[in-house]
């Protein structure tokens, strides 16, 4: 007689089925494997990397008070000569608050042009700059037409109010990114404006991938003619290359090609304009007659060359 089975496996058998758990016997020779590990989310999201990178660059402003530079500036015609008129070399003296400037046109030689008053800007019906211009600022909502009326909002100066609490707070960006890449060194992070792109200029940024310093900027911005009493806007495309200067990053070189957006009337779809931005000095101090040009007339013999 076969010796009885003991009633422990049944009754083991009997609790699972009780409990709703389903038994099933492994196979033989199964292996077994560990559950996929959950992919894991890169860090920082694309908005918080945008909100680093302009927070890594508005940390070292304001700019110092001062800067003096030289301007060059070379366009060419569509068949790849240059337009003489539109190509010139300024020395600039610019108080960085309110950007108001001191030009003196430099011609060949020690032959120096007449003062005459600016205030350097993107997006305006002047050069742009100075080399510590806020990449992130919007383009003004309409263009204007006299730099001696128009003053532009200073940015804050002074010591920092004391720290009370700490909060990361991103706000609505103007931006929307669309893609992210690391190229080499760089990040190459691409933008679309989420509302008024004439305003929201941004469209690409490149950045240092250890410290998400700005090194080249992709910007739209505005060429501004006036032809026998007509007016002309071309939109254009501003490739900016920035370099480090003082502490803090600065602008070096602005490669202008038109985009052909709301007019094709332009010099040629091959025409270029073209900045440099030289001798960047930042004195400690400048005469305030530098930045009233109706005191221009008295300081002919004491202006600066």
């Amino acid at each position: 007689m076969a010796a009885k089975e003991p009633t422990v496996k049944y009754a083991f058998v009997a609790a699972l089925v009780l409990l709703g758990i389903g038994y099933v016997a492994a196979p033989s020779g199964a292996v077994t494997r560990p559950a996929p590990a959950a992919t894991p989310i890169p860090l920082p999201s694309p908005e918080l990397l945008l909100y680093r990178i302009r927070r890594q660059f508005r940390s070292h402003r304001p700019p110092p008070p001062y800067i003096t530079y030289t301007l060059v500036r070379k366009q060419t015609l569509d068949d790849g000569y240059p337009d003489l008129l539109n190509s010139y070399t300024y020395h600039m003296w610019c108080r960085t608050y309110d950007r108001a400037a001191l030009g003196r046109r430099v011609y060949h030689g020690s032959a120096r042009g007449t003062l005459e008053f600016f205030r350097p800007s993107f997006n305006e019906p002047w050069d742009p700059g100075p080399p510590t211009a806020d990449l992130f600022e919007p383009a003004p909502v309409h263009p204007h037409t006299n730099p001696r009326t128009f003053v532009p909002t200073p940015e804050p100066t002074g010591s920092l109010p004391p720290l009370i609490a700490s909060v990361t707070a991103l706000g609505e960006f103007d931006y929307r990114v669309t893609r992210v890449a690391n190229e080499g060194d760089l990040i190459h992070v691409s933008l679309m404006a989420r509302r008024d792109p004439d305003r929201n200029r941004l469209r690409e940024l490149y950045v240092d991938a250890k410290t998400l310093e700005l090194k080249e900027v992709v910007a739209t911005d505005k060429l501004f003619e006036d032809d026998s009493g007509s007016h002309h806007v071309y939109p254009m495309l501003f490739t900016v290359t920035l370099g480090w200067m003082n502490n803090m990053p600065i602008v070096t070189h602005i490669h202008g090609t038109p985009t052909y957006q709301t007019d094709a009337e332009y010099l040629g779809r091959d025409a270029t304009v073209d900045y440099d931005f030289n001798d960047i000095t930042f004195p400690a101090s400048l005469p305030d007659w530098y930045f009233d040009p109706r005191s221009y007339a008295a300081h002919t013999n004491d202006a600066p060359s």
